[in-house]
């Protein structure tokens, strides 16, 4: 084996073990279930209705349906498998660092530079949000193909002119005038992973001007730099689509300029431009969350003092060190289209931004480096151990920062220790209390959330489900109600409000709230459920039992509305409610599916087969379930027993689930 493909795979293992605790690692709760954990269509896997999906939708703000796909294939692989999705993540960077120093080495045939800036790329803090978390798929796998395309760019580009537009095989000797149609494909690939990669067109440009020397600063002339912006044209024909594509998605995210002045937005620019090159160079206090404020004057100050500084420097170290300016342009180029000037999200800026602009510095420091190197004897015999020992900083940083992202938990908390005011991280933590069942602790965080922003919908929203199980309804519907206010169509507040007004029994306005839901979201299943239940408990069963009808339409697996309906048609004390047949089929269908995982269906069809006579079979399914309820220690096993007694007496099961004083009509 060649050394630089030795190099190339020790980069690669390195990277593995560097990363290889997040295959322990699960879903987080922000983004992870849009993307995958309760994406219907990403856990069916690789389906011909799923990969139309995927190219149609604009599912999370997003288009990248190679994202997409890629997740699917884990689930078709792995199934549900979070430790396994992690890990494809690491092996998608580990061959990103690989790809990057054969990059660097094709183009400057200097080893040791280019592997340092892999090296740096691949162990460097900052890119652990990029790796560790499942939703950000997308960076890693657009980087990998974006890497080919630069590859495959450099291969026709050391050619000379007389590649063209030939197809050749993407393996042929450099010899045999390679074309660009590959690197033209990979770059749509890389496009539909994410649309960051638009700036790649201009990266190549920079290539030209160094290390490959198409042009340099001496001979440079509008026609030398017009014939090789043309022949990038059909890289630029990919951009505008893309572009109008990835702004028709993002819509509903972006800031108006009423809510984030421009000016507010440069001035944050400017200090984010900032504040990601001090963590590329000190990363600390690292956070999944960043929330966007008002600069200070003095951050500005050294934000644009430093940028200035530095765009001067990379300007008149032109003509000797060209890898300075071309560093320096990357990195500032390839954050352009998340700078900020347009604002999608309300982050002021995210560790995942900088996983291919940080190449740009590395680029400037570890040729630097090497060119210091050369000139003077002391630097040279300090360069190995001050590149060794960054190195494995870089690595015990990454380590230790990586703990951070065990559990939902210790990642919002720690958002929380080196931020401020940061909302987002409060009613993250929020919710993982609150699936914890410490519900006062997310109540906490709720409230502080809503001192920090109390216009935001969604914590009111949370806020009033906390109340409504704590049994306060009125409380939670002012809740609700303000929340409505500040979300006129938000559809999860429209079925909460809804719920609590059935629960105090004003069925009218509560179904007024179900059926604009229903408007909302047409192929919803809730909104008709929720109306079943409050039909329900008005007395009104044969409407219920449409409404559940309509929720089956839209949900045919979904076992719990099938052990419910199988329910009401079997036990309902209202005979012209009752349909012992339909019971038996929508409890024995919940029952195929879900097994004895469903207690509730197993119990349905105890009660389906006693309303049908089968009594047998109905007290063999009575008896499971009161074994699994003694199993997981259920307090209050009643209701069970004295069904179980009446199907032994030859009796089926009654119940009204009519609200106590609710009035028929």
């Amino acid at each position: 084996m060649s050394r630089p493909r030795l190099i190339a795979l020790l980069l690669a293992l390195g990277t593995l073990l560097v990363f290889l605790p997040v295959g322990q690692f699960g879903f987080i709760n922000f983004d992870d279930p849009d993307y995958i954990a309760e994406n219907s269509f990403v856990k069916n896997g690789l389906t011909g209705t799923d990969l139309h999906w995927a190219f149609t939708t604009f599912h999370a703000c997003n288009w990248h349906p190679l994202t997409w796909i890629s997740l699917m294939a884990d689930c078709t692989l792995f199934g549900l498998n979070a430790g396994a999705s992690h890990f494809v993540n690491v092996l998608l960077h580990a061959a990103n660092a690989a790809l990057l120093f054969l990059l660097l080495w094709r183009l400057t045939e200097k080893i040791w530079p280019a592997a340092f800036v892999a090296a740096l790329f691949a162990w460097h803090p900052l890119h652990i949000e990029s790796v560790a978390w499942i939703s950000e798929r997308k960076d890693v796998l657009s980087l990998f193909f974006g890497l080919l395309t630069l590859l495959n760019y450099t291969r026709y580009a050391q050619a000379g002119a007389g590649g063209g537009w030939r197809v050749k095989s993407l393996f042929s000797p450099v010899t045999e005038a390679p074309s660009l149609y590959p690197a033209v494909a990979f770059f749509a690939l890389g496009l539909m992973a994410k649309q960051m990669l638009v700036t790649l067109p201009l990266v190549m440009l920079l290539l030209d001007f160094w290390p490959l020397r198409r042009v340099t600063a001496a001979t440079w002339s509008p026609a030398t730099l017009g014939r090789l912006v043309a022949e990038k044209t059909p890289f630029f024909l990919l951009v505008l689509p893309t572009c109008v594509v990835t702004c028709l998605a993002q819509h509903p995210a972006m800031s108006s300029l009423e809510r984030l002045p421009f000016g507010l937005r440069l001035e944050n620019s400017l200090v984010t431009y900032g504040l990601y090159l001090l963590k590329l160079f000190w990363p600390v206090n690292l956070a999944l969350f960043y929330p966007l404020a008002q600069p200070s004057p003095a951050r500005l100050a050294a934000a644009g003092s430093a940028l200035l500084a530095m765009s001067v420097f990379a300007v008149r170290a032109r003509h000797r060190f060209p890898y300075v300016a071309v560093g320096w342009l990357w990195f500032l180029g390839t954050l352009v289209p998340v700078i900020g000037l347009v604002q999608v999200g309300e982050q002021a800026m995210a560790d995942r931004y900088a996983y291919l602009p940080s190449i740009g510095i590395f680029i400037l420091i570890a040729y630097g480096s090497y060119d210091l190197a050369g000139r003077y004897p002391f630097a040279k015999t300090i360069s190995g151990p001050a590149a060794i020992l960054i190195l494995a900083g870089c690595v015990l940083a990454t380590k230790v920062q990586l703990r951070y992202w065990r559990t939902d938990e210790t990642l919002f908390f720690r958002a929380l220790a080196v931020t401020r005011n940061n909302e987002i991280a409060h009613i993250n933590l929020g919710v993982v209390y609150e699936k914890q069942g410490r519900n006062d602790a997310a109540m906490n965080e709720y409230r502080q959330a809503l001192a920090i922003n109390p216009h935001r919908a969604n914590t009111h929203n949370n806020i009033g489900d906390l109340l409504d199980e704590a049994g306060h309804p009125t409380e939670a519907l002012a809740e609700y109600e303000a929340a409505l206010q500040l979300k006129p169509d938000g559809l999860e507040t429209h079925l909460n409000l809804g719920s609590v007004l059935v629960e105090l029994q004003r069925f009218d306005e509560a179904a007024a709230h179900f059926q604009r839901a229903a408007e909302l979201k047409p192929a919803d299943a809730r909104p008709h459920y929720e109306m079943g239940r409050a039909l329900l408990k008005q007395g009104r069963d044969a409407a219920a039992l449409d409404e559940f009808r309509q929720t089956l339409q839209r949900e045919p697996d979904n076992g719990k509305i099938l052990a419910f309906t199988a329910r009401v048609l079997a036990a309902d004390e209202n005979a012209a409610g009752r349909n012992g047949r339909a019971a038996l089929d929508f409890a024995s269908h919940a029952h195929e599916l879900y097994g004895d995982s469903l207690p509730m269906a197993l119990d349905a069809l105890g009660m389906a087969c006693a309303e049908t006579g089968d009594f047998t079979n109905a007290q063999l399914y009575a008896q499971k379930v009161l074994d699994l309820a003694v199993a997981a220690q259920m307090p209050d096993t009643g209701g069970l027993q004295r069904r179980l007694e009446l199907y032994r007496n030859g009796q089926p099961w009654r119940e009204s689930f009519q609200a106590p004083h609710a009035l028929k009509r």
